[in-house]
């Protein structure tokens, strides 16, 4: 979108679902990049509202409240308030942090339902779902589990496998089982109300193919969602937990969570400027506010159906086909509407190796972050931003956080900081001294200085943020080197006009750092504010050499940044290895049995010794290995979703066990002709299960 055009920002940031806290693979993928974005804008004085709340319905909700024992209401007041806290301490800057159970969201999801059923947008159909005769309630996909059709993974949900990230319907599972009762379910026709998305393919794609410029990763994954053919999607549910379908015939079936949950932007937008109170917290309303403005003059609409605003999207990588197919086929439909001008999706975080696991407790929870880590938000902040997953996953480790900690913010920044303000106390007594005679090293430090604003704009308007926060750095090395060159500790005995110039060009930087650093590092930019007792400007005042007149009076030095001592991030490492001891006991009884089967089932299964004679990744997937098998009676092909646990090179000549009767299925485009036989342990890692010695391809186990 050409910025000329631009009147004003719609920022939106993925709703957090309310089942539990927010983590720092949330933090890095969504929410950091997008208040560093906000803040950039606000320092260069555009208009900008930045929307988010908590996503309150769907399964999930209902499950972990009958797990609990308590009403899905309980669940998300709990969680909800959490959230929120945790948003408000950490500095992230929502101007409204609402959540869908609000009579807003509810009443604006109604009415959109009902604009496109006015319109005749959806199409009724009586399709053959998932029944628990034993709980009598239909299911929805998170309430049926059952054996993945693709991988063969045995614990897959009837909306998707997470072994080989595969799409998939209720009715597409072998052997399914109610997650109510563990009883298999019966198929019953019941009606719902889909979105045929098939008729708005070719609007799609050339709305798509006009955002070339999108990170490859969110324009790869559209491209190959429009290639495969769109189909219908359900958009309502047979459930009662969320927002009831507005219709006569539509009696205990609510929308579908990813149909009401884009539109929580929208009712939050129209809660900040219809409703909203200043950053209230009361158990007995119905939101939830961080907002520092209160309610705003305005019209909501504007922020969403006018063609000179930027509308942009901050998610995780897992829902880009919901914000760039699935939303804006539902704003097409409605009409009307602007769609997001860029979706910059970013990968995942992994910790320590690992993939974050909420389920095994293998995560960084953002509310226990800040309270034994208090008064450290910009130290997170600051390692999360340096090593955010924009193009791929990327890792967190404790050792790294304290390194970046102890090397970068303390020994390069903070350290800067201090000695300027500390040497212009005790040389000048806390006034700022007069520029004098300037040589070319020094005009050499002056234009990089002034270079330094636009470098990191471009990055930042690009949504490189790591290169950005580097850019933001090297100022600050530019003025550590300076120092370190032109040594004013000792040139103060010889010549003090030289110091006067010299620490007056230094003052100059940490002043052009308060301002750059405020997008990315907020508590660090208003200490900085109070020790230069300055502060008002803008972002186009950055690199400028007359922030600090002569004669302005600082602070006393504080100190920025302190040490994180190796007893601090050993104690994290600790607290992680025993969430994965504590996993691991929980889960050392071994899985119930599975029902008993007849010898002649048993027998039908043709089980083979073979051996890998060739491994190679699947193109496009990061989970699965296409094999080829010797298994004494044939050459073949085999699809594992095996790819994060084994290198190719390492398993060609390895023998393994593979059901070779087993019918062939396509898989990302290739056919899969058996199984591979593999051990998972409690901790999800997997072994071959294979001969202890050699045996001859072919043979068979019994």
């Amino acid at each position: 979108m050409d910025n000329s055009k631009i009147k004003r920002y719609t920022v939106t940031a993925a709703l957090p679902y309310t089942n539990g806290p927010v983590h720092i693979g949330h933090l890095a993928g969504v929410y950091l990049p997008a208040d560093t974005y906000v803040r950039f804008l606000r320092a260069n004085n555009r208009d900008v509202k930045f929307i988010c709340g908590s996503d309150e319905n769907g399964v999930p909700i209902t499950l972990k409240a009958k797990r609990e024992g308590v009403s899905p209401q309980e669940v998300v007041d709990k969680y909800h308030k959490i959230i929120g806290d945790s948003f408000r301490d950490f500095g992230v800057s929502f101007d409204i942090y609402h959540r869908t159970s609000s009579q807003m969201h509810h009443q604006t999801a109604s009415d959109f339902f009902e604009t496109l059923y006015n319109k005749g947008v959806f199409t009724e159909e009586v399709t053959e779902q998932y029944y628990d005769e034993k709980a009598q309630t239909f299911l929805a996909d998170r309430y049926i589990t059952g054996t993945c059709p693709k991988c063969g993974f045995e614990n897959a949900y009837g909306d998707q496998c997470e072994n080989c990230g595969s799409t998939l319907n209720a009715t597409d599972l072998i052997n399914p089982k109610s997650t109510l009762s563990g009883e298999p379910p019966v198929r019953k026709e019941t009606k719902n109300w889909f979105l045929p998305l098939e008729k708005y393919e070719d609007q799609l794609r050339t709305y798509i193919e006009s955002h070339k410029e999108w990170k490859p990763n969110v324009y790869g994954q559209c491209q190959s969602w429009l290639n495969a053919g769109l189909q219908p999607r359900a958009m309502t549910r047979d459930l009662d937990w969320g927002v009831k379908v507005p219709l006569k015939d539509a009696t205990g079936k609510v929308l579908y969570v990813w149909f009401d949950a884009p539109i929580g932007y929208i009712s939050a937008t129209r809660e900040l400027f219809e409703y909203a109170r200043l950053d209230v917290w009361n158990p007995k309303s119905e939101e939830y506010y961080i907002n520092q403005n209160g309610v705003q003059k305005g019209n909501w609409e504007d922020y969403w159906k006018d063609d000179s605003t930027k509308l942009v999207h901050f998610i995780g990588k897992d829902n880009i086909v919901f914000h760039c197919i699935i939303f804006p086929a539902m704003l097409m439909a409605h009409g009307g509407y602007t769609l997001a001008d860029n979706v910059p999706a970013n990968e995942f975080l992994n910790l320590e190796g690992q993939k974050i696991s909420t389920s095994k407790n293998w995560a960084v929870w953002l509310n226990e972050y800040l309270v034994e880590f208090k008064d450290k938000q910009d130290v997170l902040r600051y390692v999360l931003t340096a090593t955010a997953p924009e193009t791929k996953d990327n890792d967190f480790t404790w050792k790294d956080f304290q390194a970046r900690n102890n090397n970068e913010l303390v020994a390069v920044f903070g350290n800067f900081v201090n000695r300027v303000v500390v040497l212009t106390h005790k040389y000048f007594g806390g006034k700022v001294p007069m520029l004098m005679d300037v040589t070319p090293e020094d005009q050499l430090v002056i234009d990089e200085l002034a270079a330094a604003p636009a470098k990191i704009s471009a990055s930042i308007e690009q949504y490189r943020f790591r290169e950005a926060l580097t850019e933001v750095m090297n100022v600050a090395r530019i003025g550590n080197k300076y120092l370190a060159e032109t040594e004013p500790w000792k040139v103060i005995k010889t010549d003090e006009d030289r110091v006067r110039t010299i620490l007056n060009i230094s003052l100059q930087i940490v002043a052009s750092l308060e301002i750059l650093v405020e997008p990315f590092l907020p508590f660090t930019a208003d200490k900085l504010m109070k020790m230069l007792s300055y502060g008002g400007h803008q972002w186009e005042d950055a690199g400028k050499m007359n922030l600090l007149v002569r004669g302005h009076q600082l602070n006393e030095p504080v100190l920025l940044f302190e040490k994180i001592e190796d007893s601090e991030v050993e104690a994290q490492i600790d607290k992680l290895n025993k969430s994965k001891d504590d996993n691991i006991k929980a889960n050392t009884i071994a899985t119930p049995a599975k029902e008993n089967i007849d010898f002649e089932q048993f027998s039908a299964m043709d089980i083979r010794v073979a051996t890998i004679i060739a491994a190679e990744k699947v193109e496009k997937t990061k989970k699965l290995l296409k094999l080829t098998l010797d298994t004494g009676i044939d050459e073949r092909t085999v699809v594992s979703g095996i790819a994060e646990y084994f290198k190719p090179e390492d398993i060609i000549g390895k023998q393994v066990s593979v059901l070779v009767n087993l019918a062939p299925r396509e898989i990302k485009g290739v056919v899969s002709q058996g199984m591979i036989l593999m051990s998972e342990n409690a901790n999800g890692e997997l072994t071959f299960v294979a001969p202890i010695e050699n045996h001859n391809n072919g043979s068979i186990v019994r």
